[in-house]
This record gives C-alpha cells, sequence and structure tokens, in this order.
C-alpha cells in the first residue's frame, strides 16, 4: 500500500487553441451526423421489404446512431468542474462513451454475421416484388437500390472529416464513430449487391452480401473493445489504431527515466488525456518536471503526481 505525499501535482499546459477547435470541430459532425443517419434510417425503413440486406443495413445504421449520441454526452459531461460528489471531475466519462461505442461496433458486426449464417443455413428465399407508384408499377429492388445509394454518401464524407480530427484530439470514441462510418457504407454497397443479386435469382446473394462484410466490422469491434477495456481498467494509455503502448506514453516514460533513473514510473488513460504517477523517489528528490520533456502532444498530459511509500515499504 502507499499514500499521495501531498505534493501538488504539475499543472499541465492549456489546451491548445486549434486542438479546442477540433473538439468544436467534432462536436458538429457528431451532430450532423444524428441528424444525415436519422434521414437514412427513415428513408431505409420505407422501402426495407422483406430483403435480409436491406434489414440488416437499417439495423445497423440504427445503431450507428449509438457512437454520436455517447460522444456528445461525454463531451458536455466533460466540461463540468470537480464537485463534492466527483472530486476528479468528469474527463473519465470519455472512457466510459468509448466502451459503449466499442460494444455497439462489436454488436454490428456480430449481428451482421449472425443474420447472414441464419439466412444462408435455413435456405430463407427473400422475394422482392413490384409496388406501385403515382398509377405506376416498378420493381421495389430500384428504390431499395436508390435508399441504399443515400446510405452510402453521408458516411463516406463524414468518416473522411472525422479520422484526422480524431488523431489531433486523441478521441478514441471520435475514432471508434469513424469506423462505424465506415461499416455503414461498406454495409451499403453489400446490400445494393444483395439486392440486385435476388432481382438476379440468385436467392443466397442478399444473405452473402449481407454477411460478407461483418468480419471486418467484427474485427474493428474487437480491437476497440480490447482498448477500451484496457483503458477503464487503468492499462497503460493506447494508440488510436490498434493496442499497442501509445507513442505519447512511451516518449513521456524515457524522458522522465532520464531526469529520474530509478524512478517507478506508472501512467493511465482518462478519455483522451494521460495521468501519471511517479514512485521510488523522496520528497527530498523530488525537482519538479522539467517541460521540455513532456511529448510533442503536451496538453494530453493531464497530471504528473509524487507517490511517496508508507513507513511499511521503506
Amino acid at each position: 500500500m502507499s499514500s499521495d505525499s501531498g505534493v501538488p501535482p504539475v499543472t499541465p499546459p492549456a489546451i491548445p487553441e486549434a486542438i479546442a477547435q477540433d473538439i468544436a470541430k467534432a462536436r458538429r459532425l457528431e451532430i450532423w451526423t444524428l441528424l444525415w443517419t436519422g434521414s437514412i434510417v427513415l428513408v431505409m425503413g420505407l422501402v426495407m421489404g422483406s430483403s435480409q440486406a436491406m434489414k440488416s443495413a437499417w439495423i445497423e445504421d440504427v445503431l450507428s446512431l449509438v457512437p454520436a449520441i455517447v460522444f456528445l454526452i461525454a463531451l458536455h459531461f466533460e466540461k463540468r468542474e470537480p464537485n463534492q460528489k466527483f472530486r476528479f471531475g468528469y474527463r473519465r466519462v470519455n472512457s466510459l462513451a468509448f466502451l459503449i461505442a466499442a460494444v455497439t461496433l462489436t454488436g454490428v458486426g456480430g449481428f451482421l454475421l449472425f443474420e447472414a449464417a441464419k439466412t444462408l443455413l435455413m435456405q430463407e428465399h427473400p422475394t422482392i416484388g413490384p409496388i406501385t407508384i403515382f398509377g405506376h408499377t416498378i420493381w421495389l429492388g430500384w428504390l431499395m437500390i436508390a435508399a441504399l445509394l443515400y446510405s452510402v454518401i453521408p458516411p463516406v464524407i463524414l468518416g473522411y472529416m472525422k479520422h484526422p480530427i480524431a488523431e489531433k484530439i486523441q478521441d478514441k470514441v471520435l475514432h471508434t464513430d469513424a469506423l462505424m462510418q465506415k461499416a455503414d457504407w461498406m454495409t451499403g454497397l453489400a446490400g445494393i449487391v444483395g439486392v440486385m443479386g435476388v432481382g438476379l435469382g440468385y436467392w443466397w446473394a442478399d444473405a452473402v452480401a449481407a454477411g460478407f462484410i461483418s468480419f471486418e466490422i467484427l474485427r474493428d469491434g474487437i480491437k476497440n473493445l480490447r482498448i477500451a477495456t484496457a483503458e477503464l481498467i487503468d492499462g497503460m494509455p493506447r494508440e488510436l489504431e490498434n493496442d499497442d503502448i501509445a507513442d505519447d506514453a512511451l516518449e513521456l516514460e524515457q524522458a522522465l527515466l532520464r531526469q529520474y533513473p530509478d524512478a517507478k514510473i506508472q501512467m493511465r488513460e482518462s478519455g483522451r488525456y494521460i495521468l501519471v504517477q511517479i514512485g521510488n523517489i523522496s520528497v527530498d528528490e523530488w525537482r519538479g518536471i522539467d517541460s521540455n520533456v513532456l511529448p510533442e502532444r503536451q496538453w494530453r498530459v493531464d497530471q504528473i503526481s509524487l507517490k511517496c511509500p508508507t513507513e511499511a515499504e521503506r
């Protein structure tokens, strides 16, 4: 067991204005995501019919609202000041939002795979019949294809815009949402192939198209779920793209060890921020932290504190 020494933590540099602007831009993108995706869900629901690919694409679009919603909620709480009940503040709510977004992405991939496998095993033959609109009878498949094309365009644009911002602000929720946008447009394209296949008489094309892309979505979901779990159990900060330890954390650790060679460095993530605790040095040895040792993204270092041993550990 150990206790905090009472030495005040180093105050990190304020968030740069450029980062604050990127966070505000991300917020606007998520609002647009809710509006565009809401319209896609409505259009897809109107022409869904009995197509398995359409049903899967519609459910996937509904679930894709979750990362945007939890990002906006987390951003709202993150700005709150510490209080009597939450004395460390609310910055870690971003970690909870990341877990929810990762679970959602994993659920989408798993659902698509399950539905495709079930349809193929049961040999369900979907039918896409005609529909009469304003006195004209047309094949419903054309309306499905038009709706699917519409469902592809916004996610391509939004995902393209979100990915570089997620990298700049090191926000894993936004990064997961960019992956969800990728899942959206890939599912839409697979759905188009499936509807066309049914129209040509290939009953299995609908299910194959619905499940073809599920492996990639499921892989991304499981990867992000591992990172989110590591973050919540105080693992070392991770990269956005994979489960490797973040370069920012490794760079900071090496710099601190150069200043305090015998120190024990502990780090964890709190949302997009890094918290550091330095142990195995005494109060008398503490000389503060040279700001030059902080990583390039200095704003990520939210707190550096000193941890001293108790009498039992001495």
